[in-house]
């Protein structure tokens, strides 16, 4: 029985929405690989041959993560760490890695009323990490993705694609790694500073400047303390809404400004430096360009920073 054109073109792949593309730069985007697929369903047409469609879903059965196709993740545990940041633990079958170098983020699909919605998130868990992975998600209240996540529950299976990007690292690269991130931008952070610090032989040093709203908004603290007790590392933290550093615990006083980061105060860090510092960037848009535009201010040079 030959098949109708009509029969063809209900195969046809879907050109991506907007809300499809996370916007970072993925390779390959989500346009990309409909590109793929239409030149695959092209060639199945020409040649009259369906079994030509199956190479792309026989792909999204595979456990592992793929850039290409969406795998599915069960997530094992949630916790509410603020008023609108969470972090969530997904599971690996046997005790296997997500397979990430360092900086590394992947994409997270999701459907909101009946529209398919992408963002990129980078996992807070080492690179190293057996039979899990964690992820740090700020929720926003008009935010369409948030709308989605915000119903998951411990069980609930969801999907990711990856990896994509990353930073360039071998140990001893650089002398000093000066880390700057705003809130949730500090997860690329994270397994960068721990293959530091689990690395004997690695001794660069790192400087961690966190910048939050209020001390109850610093994600992670236990884990931060932990790795600040490190010969190599320090950690520092800028509040934005805090009014004064008496309110703090006494071990976060000393270490704490209060206010925003400003030129003078990344030209501070800087000299404080007991290296000459490699800089590394991440936050909002706006935090990123801003980062930015103080380090050329000061003298940095691009080869000088890393933006995420």
């Amino acid at each position: 029985m030959s098949e109708s054109e009509d029969d063809w073109l209900s195969l046809m792949p879907t050109e991506p929405l907007p809300s499809q593309c996370c916007g970072s730069g993925c390779k390959p985007c989500v346009y990309d690989v409909y590109q793929k697929e239409l030149a695959q369903w092209e060639e199945a047409k020409a040649k009259k041959d369906r079994s030509l469609l199956t190479k792309q879903k026989e792909e999204t059965s595979n456990s592992e993560l793929n850039p290409d196709t969406f795998t599915a993740f069960k997530i094992s545990s949630a916790e509410q760490l603020t008023e609108d940041t969470y972090q969530y633990k997904f599971e690996l079958p046997e005790n296997s890695s997500l397979g990430l170098s360092l900086g590394q983020h992947i994409v997270l699909r999701g459907m909101v009323n009946g529209l398919e919605v992408q963002r990129a998130y980078t996992p807070v868990s080492p690179v190293n990490a057996e039979g899990f992975f964690e992820v740090l998600i700020k929720c926003y209240k008009a935010g369409l993705m948030s709308q989605y996540i915000k119903s998951w529950i411990e069980g609930d299976t969801v999907f990711w694609r990856g990896p994509f990007g990353g930073f360039p690292y071998s140990p001893n690269q650089y002398g000093e790694l000066l880390m700057l991130a705003s809130g949730t931008g500090i997860a690329p952070m994270l397994p960068i500073l721990q293959y530091i610090t689990e690395n004997e032989d690695d001794e660069t040093f790192i400087t961690l400047v966190g910048c939050f709203r209020t001390f109850e908004n610093i994600y992670l603290k236990p884990l931060l303390q932990d790795q600040s007790r490190y010969w190599n590392v320090r950690t520092c933290y800028v509040l934005s809404q805090e009014s004064s550093l008496e309110k703090l615990p006494w071990s976060y006083q000393e270490n704490t400004h209060i206010g925003h980061i400003t030129e003078n105060l990344i030209k501070k860090m800087i000299n404080s430096c007991r290296r000459k510092p490699f800089v590394l960037i991440c936050g909002s848009v706006a935090f990123n360009e801003d980062m930015t535009r103080c380090l050329k201010a000061i003298g940095l040079k691009e080869d000088s920073y890393f933006v995420f």
